[in-house]
């Protein structure tokens, strides 16, 4: 079968795992993969790495999202919520609550689909850039249309629906995960951590990462978000922690050499937003672009991994099984998660 592509991006690895590959480098995470995640467990102990998902609160960390929203369900035009059966029948004995949520898919502790990030990139040669994502899948539609009430604007997916986060859910997403962990040697420290930063980091607390891992960067930013109380102060959070540089050739490089399968962050965006200013037409964020648009590597953020690094660190190890499915939510963008650790 023909690719969809005539051109792909440098650097990129369309079509390497067949020419409607829609997992990327999910496709990494073999069942040898998974064996080795379970052998790292010798504890049985557990981890929860979500936030829970009213956090952090507000809209200064993204202002076009909001926090969760229950409502309870309708049942004869009264609340289904705390509601006596006997209202129907005084016979009846039991009580039920059943609700709905109102919830932005990307809000708290979430994944990146491979929609998440797309380019304007020339991919079937014809000398005209297209808004194309992943292995070449394009955009059916340019996402614009009528503002609904709620301030959402729908959207049509990319080409056949593919490349939603269902991929991910139906990936399973279970294996071995490697935490480095940059709040060790940077605290609150508003760092940008580049190549030689990560490579001394990592041969500093003996960190391998090999391929089809799933890396875990460990910043402390999920730690400031919690100790918020749902009132974040933007400011101080956009001033503290470390983050990748997003800018750093040989930093993009390795993610490529590395084999990783997933990235994930207890920060923002995993990389440093805004990135260093550059000249010339550029991604505004360029690692996101290189991991979804050019790799196929899902983006994991604002994840909660104190207790776990806390743990890691006093019991001298950086791996353990990790398992984080998304919601099963065919042509989303993105999705809430609550990964577990066990180690």
């Amino acid at each position: 079968m023909e690719p969809r592509w005539k051109n792909r991006p440098p650097g990129s690895n369309w079509g390497d795992f067949g020419p409607d590959d829609q997992r990327g480098r999910l496709n990494l995470i073999t069942p040898e993969k998974v064996l080795q995640g379970i052998a790292e467990v010798r504890e049985g102990r557990t981890f929860c790495l979500s936030l829970p998902l009213d956090y952090p609160g507000g809209n200064k960390l993204n202002p076009r999202r909001f926090p969760p929203r229950l409502f309870a369900t309708n049942r004869g035009g009264k609340a289904n919520f705390n509601y006596p059966f006997a209202l129907e029948n005084p016979d009846n004995t039991d009580v039920v609550c059943d609700d709905l949520a109102m919830i932005h898919l990307q809000y708290s502790t979430q994944w990146d689909s491979l929609t998440h990030v797309g380019s304007q990139f020339d991919a079937d040669g014809d000398g005209v850039a297209e808004k194309v994502y992943y292995n070449g899948y394009r955009a059916e539609t340019d996402m614009h249309g009528p503002t609904a009430e709620n301030g959402t604007i729908p959207h049509e997916g990319t080409q056949a629906g593919a490349l939603g986060i269902e991929n991910m859910a139906e990936a399973c997403v279970q294996g071995r995960a490697v935490m480095i962990d940059l709040e060790r040697h940077y605290g609150e420290t508003a760092a940008t951590v580049g190549y030689d930063d990560l490579m001394r980091i990592c041969d500093s607390d003996g960190v391998v990462v090999e391929t089809g891992d799933m890396v875990c960067l460990y910043t402390g930013f999920a730690d400031l978000i919690l100790s918020m109380n749902r009132d974040p102060d933007g400011d101080r959070l956009a001033s503290s922690c470390a983050a990748l540089d997003g800018r750093d050739d040989r930093l993009l490089q390795w993610i490529t050499d590395s084999g990783l399968s997933v990235l994930v962050a207890d920060n923002y965006a995993v990389e440093r937003v805004p990135s260093r200013p550059v000249g010339g037409k550029h991604a505004a964020l360029p690692l996101h672009e290189h991991c979804l648009f050019k790799l196929g590597i899902h983006l994991g953020e604002i994840w909660y991994l104190a207790e776990l690094a806390t743990w890691l660190r006093a019991n001298g190890r950086n791996r353990f099984l990790l398992t984080a499915p998304p919601l099963r939510l065919p042509g989303a963008v993105g999705s809430p998660a609550t990964p577990i650790a066990t180690v």
